[in-house]
């Protein structure tokens, strides 16, 4: 309680106290001049004043407070919309670029990468600007990237999707675990030639899911700066989750994992 009070004294201008001080001033010389020497009237007339006055300046404050609030919420919203329309772009242009070479060796193989590939695009552009999502959905999303990546490449990928979900209802933020898979596949993935792996396990119990995407890399193309995807994602969380996510990363040899919390909704 306290730490709120003190966030909306800051939102308070400067001004107003000694505004209110001078205005006090101005009154105590005004009516005393006019009540002369009857202070029972003028401490009754004082009291009634300042009452008003204090009523005014707080539903002036309030009203200011509330509307310093709805703007702030109002640019969070703004600036995670953008967010949103920021998530996966060069993997669809990628996806594209393989379909292109794809539609003369194998059409059959083409038609059901443009599929899939509709079903992930309809999903970001329609489900993604929700406010939430049911987890299903978000599963059922993770699986069409999965598998779009399986019918990508021309070598063995070995992936593994254990979910575990408890029963009831969990809803998510949209697109919110597709950064860490996508990064697995980016940096993983894509640089090896043999032997990769991605193992992806996903638990929702009670009020909180875990989601965890473990793969191996190619030390030799270890990139330690994070890139775009990865910041977008933290700010989303924040935005959204603020104190009740956790994000992790660790490296041990070859191997890079992601763990991520959130508690439900």
């Amino acid at each position: 309680m306290k730490w709120r009070f003190k966030k909306y004294i800051k939102l308070v201008p400067k001004w107003v106290l000694p505004t209110f001080m001078i205005m006090m001033g101005l009154f105590i010389i005004i009516a005393n001049d006019y009540f002369g020497e009857d202070q029972d009237a003028f401490i009754v007339f004082s009291l009634f004043y300042f009452i008003l006055l204090f009523f005014l300046i707080i539903r002036w404050l309030i009203k200011q407070i509330k509307a310093v609030l709805e703007l702030k919420n109002e640019k969070a919203k703004t600036e995670l919309l953008h967010l949103k329309s920021q998530v996966n772009p060069h993997f669809f242009f990628n996806m594209l670029n393989n379909l292109y070479g794809w539609v003369d060796k194998d059409s059959k193989k083409a038609q059901e990468l443009i599929l899939k590939l509709s079903d992930m695009m309809r999903y970001s552009i329609y489900e993604g600007q929700k406010d939430v999502v049911t987890l299903e959905e978000e599963v059922d999303y993770l699986k069409n990237y999965i598998e779009l990546h399986k019918m990508r490449y021309h070598k063995e990928i070995a992936v593994r999707f254990d979910i575990n979900i408890s029963e009831g209802s969990y809803e998510v933020m949209p697109l919110l675990f597709i950064i860490l898979l996508e990064n697995a596949f980016k940096h993983g993935v894509e640089n090896l030639r043999e032997n990769a792996y991605v193992n992806v396990d996903m638990t929702a119990k009670k009020d909180k899911i875990h989601f965890t995407v473990e793969n191996n890399f190619d030390a030799d193309t270890l990139n330690e700066q994070q890139g775009i995807g990865l910041k977008n994602l933290k700010r989303r969380l924040e935005l959204v989750y603020g104190k009740n996510h956790s994000l992790a990363f660790s490296t041990k040899g070859d191997v890079y994992k992601a763990q991520l919390t959130i508690k439900r909704l």
